[in-house]
């Protein structure tokens, strides 16, 4: 009985199919990797001027704004001190130029007011709901209170931060920081997004290529930077780290 099998040419043909279909598909997660770190740029550009617009156009920083539902009207079920014409809008904040967090655990927080109000100010897409989750005071939820990225994984977050001593954060001033990191469990934003390569880059575009120095600082430093110390501040990127180690904070954003 005679057998058919696959002659040498055939078996070539196969392997040179698979070998461009392997390739194919590498190169085009190549291409939607390099898409997704485009639009963190755009991303900080867009909120950045964003809540530039708003203070130059009402006198305030959006989230904390102590005059907000004069404008948009008072959430009834959130806002400590309601106004009393009962319009669902948004929270007053305190007016001393920062992004505080809630208060309470599922409270407002000027951090989650500052998406709300941006919307309502037409500045920005989306709809937010002002206030945290019920875990902590600033536990974060991508696309219900925070910004949620192109980028996978990736949130965006805004917060009024000063450091020394803390794990993942060098020691330094971040003031009104523009913060984009992976959801960490149900808490907060705070989580590895970039390899070290990534955020070079995007810091080389963006500010000075350097992760403690200039205006866009690298989180986790004893991961994606060969700092020793959190009080190091002239580390370089671990560009050889090839996992996701890193998240970004662009600081003193306004």
């Amino acid at each position: 009985m005679q057998r058919s099998a696959f002659s040498l040419v055939e078996l070539s043909i196969v392997l040179v199919i698979l070998g461009l279909l392997t390739g194919g598909i590498l190169a085009g997660q190549s291409l939607i990797r390099a898409a997704e770190l485009r639009a963190v740029t755009t991303e900080r550009d867009k909120y950045i001027t964003a809540v530039q617009t708003f203070r130059d156009k009402y006198f305030a920083i959006p989230g904390d704004m102590n005059n907000a539902t004069k404008f948009w009207g008072d959430d009834n079920a959130a806002c400590p001190t309601p106004d009393p014409n009962g319009t669902p809008g948004t929270c007053n904040g305190n007016g001393d130029g920062r992004f505080d967090v809630s208060a309470v655990n599922g409270g407002t927080g000027e951090m989650f007011q500052v998406w709300k109000q941006l919307t309502l100010a037409g500045l920005i897409e989306g709809t937010y709901s002002g206030l945290a989750l019920t875990g902590t005071n600033n536990s974060s939820d991508p696309g219900v209170n925070v910004p949620r990225s192109k980028l996978n994984q990736g949130v965006w977050n805004l917060q009024t931060f000063s450091q020394a001593g803390h794990p993942m954060w060098t020691d330094g001033n971040y003031g009104n920081t523009l913060y984009m990191g992976a959801q960490f469990g149900t808490t907060s934003a705070y989580g590895k997004v970039l390899r070290p390569e990534e955020a070079w880059n995007i810091d080389t575009k963006t500010d000075d290529g350097k992760p403690q120095q200039g205006s866009v600082w690298a989180v986790h430093w004893d991961d994606c930077t060969d700092a020793g110390a959190s009080t190091t501040l002239n580390g370089n990127y671990a560009l050889t780290v090839s996992s996701a180690e890193c998240s970004l904070a662009m600081r003193n954003v306004i």
